[in-house]
């Protein structure tokens, strides 16, 4: 039996960031993981602006060991694409230029970024990570949550749990009752390409609203070594009723595209096409309870417009810790306390999870999205606007009081 004031279920960036958080803080906690790091992870493997500002948040030095590991490709921009395929490109920072320390944004791969993660973790003296040890029972008891493994062999008693165990996360299934619903719902596929056309000289990573794609996207994120992230998501709700094979979609975008067919002639598919879910942030949910609280995928925070987690697992990691903290030195971890939490959320992240659910909403109708470009290539400011989605999270708020939406 191994006691901890504070649990953490999950060592990707969620949990890392909650971990990572509480110990700059001086507070000792445990992280469990079912897998031994490195470990790969079905992703885009796009990282924002959002990532190196929370990371230098908790400690300026984490950022700059990112800035200075050579896992990853700097990337300045994304580059949106309507499917009348005028196309804007809005920088993660703006007046951005290409020099040491500059980018806000990256391209890595998660078998690389979530390893970092870990590393920054097992600098921390006051974070014991426990790698290999699937924790599927979660038992409330007087004193907090007896968790263990399905044999008993590993058994943790926790004031408190972070579920940070994506989107698979059975701790959300079980105890916080939240499930799949296709209408919230995203399922992608993932590829990795070497030799792919086109690729901009800045990086930027590219989402093509294709029209036989919509109410989704098709993406290529140019990676270290000559490769490309390839892939493309869509509504669960939408594959269901049509019927879809995503495979076959990918293939026939990459092979039958006017536009892909010439950018992909040359490139070759390096390993397999792989699958994952998305669980989107569309739908508002209780993220807290009884001593608990859900971050990241497991907390069904991905952007429904641009498929984002990373970013917003980091932000939902810091503020569960910061939580935490107060929980711990008030003595106090009840629904009620950790409802606090949830406050927090809809405050950072809320207004740009609901800009993010009308554009998804309109995308289905190519006409909008095309207007929007349109008017983007015409306006400053609306440019601008677009910018503060990848730089600062707090400026999303304009979004709302200054746009159609």
């Amino acid at each position: 039996m191994i006691e901890t004031d504070i649990c953490i279920l999950g060592a990707g960036p969620a949990g890392a960031t909650a971990a990572l958080q509480l110990a700059y803080s001086g507070i000792s906690c445990i992280v469990v993981d079912k897998a031994v790091f490195p470990r790969d992870k079905v992703c885009g493997d796009g990282l924002s602006g959002k990532v190196l500002t929370l990371l230098g948040r908790i400690d300026p030095g984490i950022a700059e060991r990112l800035l200075a590991a050579e896992c990853k490709l700097d990337s300045f921009g994304v580059n949106f694409v309507a499917a009348n395929r005028i196309g804007i490109e809005i920088p993660y920072k703006q007046g951005y230029q290409k020099r040491p320390g500059e980018p806000r944004g990256f391209v890595c791969k998660r078998l690389h970024f979530d390893n970092f993660l870990v590393d920054e973790m097992k600098r921390c003296p006051q974070i014991q990570l426990l790698e290999g040890v699937d924790i599927t029972r979660h038992t409330l008891l007087d004193g907090g949550y007896l968790l263990s493994d399905a044999k008993g062999d590993v058994e943790i008693k926790a004031k408190l749990v972070i579920a940070a165990n994506g989107a698979h996360s059975q701790f959300t299934k079980e105890v916080a009752g939240i499930h799949m619903e296709p209408e919230h719902y995203v399922a992608g596929i993932r590829a990795y390409y070497k030799n792919v056309g086109g690729l901009h000289a800045d990086n930027l990573i590219e989402l093509h609203f294709i029209k036989k794609i919509l109410p989704g996207y098709f993406w290529i994120f140019p990676l270290p070594n000559g490769e490309a992230n390839v892939g493309l998501g869509m509504l669960s709700a939408a594959i269901r009723k049509k019927k879809i094979n995503l495979k076959q979609l990918l293939h026939d975008t990459v092979t039958n595209d006017p536009e892909m067919r010439e950018r992909f002639k040359n490139a070759e598919l390096v390993g397999r096409i792989d699958g994952y879910g998305l669980p989107l942030g569309s739908k508002k949910r209780r993220l807290s309870g009884e001593r608990y609280m859900l971050t990241g995928d497991a907390a069904y925070l991905i952007d429904p417009f641009t498929g984002e987690g990373i970013g917003n697992a980091l932000y939902s990691g810091r503020m569960a810790a910061q939580r935490a903290k107060l929980a711990l030195e008030a003595d106090d971890f009840s629904a009620d306390f950790l409802l606090g939490y949830d406050a927090d959320v809809s405050r950072v992240l809320g207004p740009e999870l609901k800009m993010s659910t009308k554009l998804l909403k309109l995308i289905k109708y190519p006409f909008i999205l095309n207007t929007l470009m349109k008017m983007a290539t015409r306006n400053r400011e609306l440019r601008n606007l677009m910018t503060s989605m990848f730089h600062e999270v707090d400026l999303r708020k304009n979004w709302r009081s200054r746009c159609f939406m």
